[in-house]
């Protein structure tokens, strides 16, 4: 199984295969990952180096880069136009019974517990967020005290509900923000969270799939039909790196008007320009990638000994090595 200093090491790419200028095909040569575009080599990347290779649109595979990738580590995720992973193939710990056999047995009493302290970190970070806008009412302290006594997951959501309607409101306010509307795209935050959330998202998922997790079994977000709840669950305590990155972007007036376009009532981001916005994100989440590593290695080992602590994220400190 991968250690920290094995993903130290790692890297993700995303390829684009609808660009003008994009990859056709990928292939093994040499330990590399040899990328192509109408048969000639465009660049390569040592496979000892790549943790998940996520495609956007269609490009050829081959199958020896496929059972290499495997002995390497890698997961190659396929998305659709909207991000969306629709299929993965690589070398992931499915046959992990015993973890799953663990999911499956942890009581709803141990399942609530769990997901206080992830919605208590993701509200941390929020505050953390604003305090370094200048926002710091001190209401924080008691919405934390409110987790610590909601009896189910419906009055620890509306908690979270309520808190987060404050903190867009006022995080966001310098960008004319109206209200969260996930997957409406009825503005361009809107839109660009749903972006951002989603590269966190496949990024979480990668590590869990690597670990054996059943990412259909979650704490808080209980069993729906083919939605990864536990990749949602540990999502919680770090949107906040989304967040703050597109902030960043506006602060930095990286984002322009000019990239959208509206159709039917919705914010449409062309593919010409989603790269920019995408690697926006990706950047800001690979500079976490150690403490979101070990913040699921302490997850891990806690559904399998639950004596084990479970690992808390701090957005205003970054990981030391």
């Amino acid at each position: 199984m991968m250690q920290l200093p094995d993903l130290q090491q790692k890297q993700i790419l995303f390829i684009d295969s609808r660009a003008h200028e994009g990859v056709t095909g990928i292939r093994f040569e040499n330990d590399n990952l040899v990328f192509e575009k109408d048969g000639k080599v465009v660049n390569r990347a040592s496979c000892h180096r790549v943790l998940a290779v996520f495609i956007l649109g269609d490009l050829t595979l081959t199958t020896a880069l496929i059972r290499k990738g495997a002995e390497c580590g890698v997961i190659f995720f396929f998305m659709n136009n909207n991000f969306k992973v629709y299929g993965a193939v690589g070398a992931y710990s499915d046959g992990n019974f015993l973890l799953r056999s663990q999911q499956y047995k942890v009581s709803e009493e141990v399942n609530l517990k769990i997901a206080k302290h992830l919605i208590k970190n993701k509200i941390s970070n929020q505050a953390r967020l604003l305090q370094k806008r200048g926002n710091n009412d001190g209401e924080t302290e008691n919405v934390l005290k409110q987790i610590d006594k909601a009896e189910n997951d419906a009055e620890l959501r509306g908690i979270e509900g309520n808190y987060a309607s404050k903190f867009f409101k006022e995080y966001f306010a310098e960008t004319n923000w109206v209200r969260r509307e996930p997957r409406t795209k009825g503005d361009i935050q809107n839109l660009l969270l749903d972006i951002g959330y989603t590269t966190l998202f496949n990024f979480i998922d990668a590590l869990l799939r690597l670990y054996g997790f059943d990412v259909y079994k979650g704490v808080y977000h209980k069993l729906f039909f083919a939605r990864k709840s536990l990749v949602t669950d540990i999502q919680e305590p770090f949107r906040c790196i989304v967040d703050k990155a597109l902030l960043k972007a506006y602060n930095l007036k990286q984002v322009n008007k000019k990239d959208f376009y509206v159709k039917d009532g919705a914010y449409v981001l062309p593919w010409q320009h989603s790269q920019k916005y995408y690697r926006l994100f990706s950047e800001a989440i690979m500079e976490r990638k150690e403490e979101i590593y070990l913040f699921i290695q302490a997850f891990y080992r806690h559904m399998m000994h639950q004596e084990n602590e479970l690992q808390y994220f701090d957005i205003t400190k970054k990981y030391k090595k």
